[in-house]
């Protein structure tokens, strides 16, 4: 199986990429596939403290860094990386990698790369798509609207979504459900992944004391997850890779 590189960015802050980036890393961790991740937001990386155990905090612009993420992508023995890029880093990351070469090893069949683009609602935001669509051949392309954060979500219509989407026909799109404002930051002020906070266990992996109410909201969060997920071409292929 070859290894699979997912990028999970935006160059918009604040739209909820790496709630994104949890909830891919959770569903993998339900579908018992290996994976680890990095995040990008050096020195101090969100996405570390909810999977310490995975998850090493890097500065994508450190040579030795890079080299850590793509030198070890056939030898970790972990089908699935998945790099967590700061807000603002994504067309950076993108230039980097095509410079380095990576991108061109994805068209060539060396290794998958995926890219998760979270867009929030604005028309500021799916400007992203165009700036980024000269780096995405060979990429399996998904565009994420996540509602987490937000309350209303502008519908595409018919115009804008030609307009958009045009210049990259293979691009999938995802809706993120909007989960429950509590439930989500009892999430949060518990440290925990989105999996254990359901099965009611502590990050001591003790028995936590969560709300059986909010372990619910979050459980149903999840399953609307997977069902997003599931129609994600690059995310299936790891899944039947692995069953292989």
């Amino acid at each position: 199986m070859k290894p699979t590189l997912i990028l999970v960015g935006a160059d918009k802050g604040g739209v909820g990429k790496t709630t994104l980036s949890r909830s891919l890393l959770d569903y993998f961790a339900r579908k018992n596939v290996l994976t680890r991740a990095f995040d990008t937001e050096n020195p101090r990386g969100s996405l570390r403290r909810f999977y310490p155990n995975i998850t090493e905090v890097i500065d994508l612009g450190n040579v030795a860094h890079q080299m850590k993420v793509l030198d070890t992508m056939e030898t970790s023995n972990v089908p699935v990386t998945v790099v967590d890029l700061k807000a603002g880093n994504l067309s950076y990351a993108l230039d980097l990698f095509e410079r380095i070469g990576v991108l061109e090893a994805a068209r060539n069949g060396v290794f998958n790369v995926g890219l998760l683009h979270v867009v929030g609602p604005s028309i500021a935001s799916l400007d992203e798509i165009g700036e980024i669509s000269k780096y995405l051949q060979g990429v399996q392309y998904v565009v994420a609207q996540n509602t987490i954060n937000e309350t209303n979500f502008f519908e595409w219509d018919e115009a804008t979504h030609r307009k958009y989407f045009s210049a990259i026909p293979k691009a999938q799109e995802i809706n993120i459900p909007k989960l429950n404002e509590m439930a989500y930051e009892q999430v949060d002020l518990a440290g925990v992944t989105f999996k254990d906070f359901i099965e009611n266990r502590a990050a001591d992996g003790n028995p936590g004391k969560f709300s059986f109410v909010l372990r619910g909201y979050v459980r149903k969060w999840c399953a609307e997850i997977d069902a997003e997920f599931a129609r994600v071409a690059m995310i299936q292929d790891v899944l039947t890779g692995q069953r292989a």
